[in-house]
């Protein structure tokens, strides 16, 4: 774990917002790929135009979540902190959050299918999610709950995780989420290959269920955010709200929409 790769004169090139941006990119530049290969033509256009939105999106409802809902008291008593976001301290549900209400206002007043969008944009989401996680665990600032075992993982002085902990092993709850994600990811792609193919909507539907199902139970095996009604934190409130949302919206899809997702099987888009 190390906060800082190198410092270029007095000033830190942090591995946090390094391994974030690359997060971002190669999310993006899937998307872009299945844009082209699996949309409609004029999609990487939009795609072009949607990705700063989506950045800007998803980096202020990422810290939107982080100090309201996951940490407020500390926030509430270092209020300078709250726009350091070079830091760490960013959401992924958030981030999704505010990078989908960018979209849609986006999308709406271009007058594109939403859900097209959303399906294309699920795999690089999984991907930027998997990176993202490495992120937060080279920076030390996204950790889980001690062991109490002979194993675990131990951060050094500096990160936020020894603040808490110290040496006590903790853990690996975010490496694991990462490697979830990937998991998803793989399976998802072979269950798209579905030969009578998937409404518009699956993928996305999917995302929002599974992955948020996922989250729920890797979030007890967390040690970084406080807990309240339940025992649960935030995370876990805003994952159970999300498969609920995601659930009523598979209803609807599987009801409702005749077309079929584009990243069906060839012949089935």
């Amino acid at each position: 774990m190390h906060s800082y790769w190198f410092h270029i004169g007095a000033f830190p090139v942090r591995s946090y917002s390094t391994i974030f941006a690359l997060a971002f990119l190669l999310g993006l530049g899937i998307t872009l790929y299945l844009a082209k290969v699996r949309g409609n033509p004029g999609d990487s256009e939009h795609w072009w135009a949607l990705a700063p939105l989506c950045l800007v999106g998803g980096v202020v409802g990422a810290r939107f979540w982080q100090v309201f809902f996951f940490d407020f008291g500390y926030y509430a008593s270092h209020p300078g902190q709250i726009l350091q976001v070079w830091h760490g301290g960013l959401s992924i549900q958030g981030g999704i959050a505010g990078a989908l209400a960018a979209s849609i206002i986006y999308l709406w007043r271009k007058k594109q299918s939403f859900l097209h969008f959303a399906d294309i944009a699920t795999p690089g989401i999984l991907l930027g999610q998997s990176i993202g996680r490495d992120a937060d665990f080279m920076n030390g600032s996204a950790f889980g709950a001690p062991t109490h075992q002979g194993f675990g993982v131990l951060f050094p002085p500096g990160t936020l995780a020894y603040e808490e902990y110290g040496h006590q092993p903790l853990w690996p709850a975010v490496l694991w989420e990462g490697q979830v994600d990937i998991v998803l990811l793989a399976l998802l792609f072979v269950v798209l290959q579905r030969k009578k193919g998937w409404p518009l909507g699956f993928p996305f539907v999917y995302y929002l269920v599974v992955y948020n199902i996922c989250r729920f139970f890797l979030e007890m095996l967390r040690g970084d955010s406080p807990r309240g009604v339940f025992g649960w934190d935030a995370a876990q409130w805003t994952a159970l709200a999300t498969v609920l949302v995601g659930l009523v919206l598979g209803i609807w899809i599987f009801l409702k929409e005749k077309r079929k997702t584009p990243l069906g099987v060839q012949g089935e888009s």
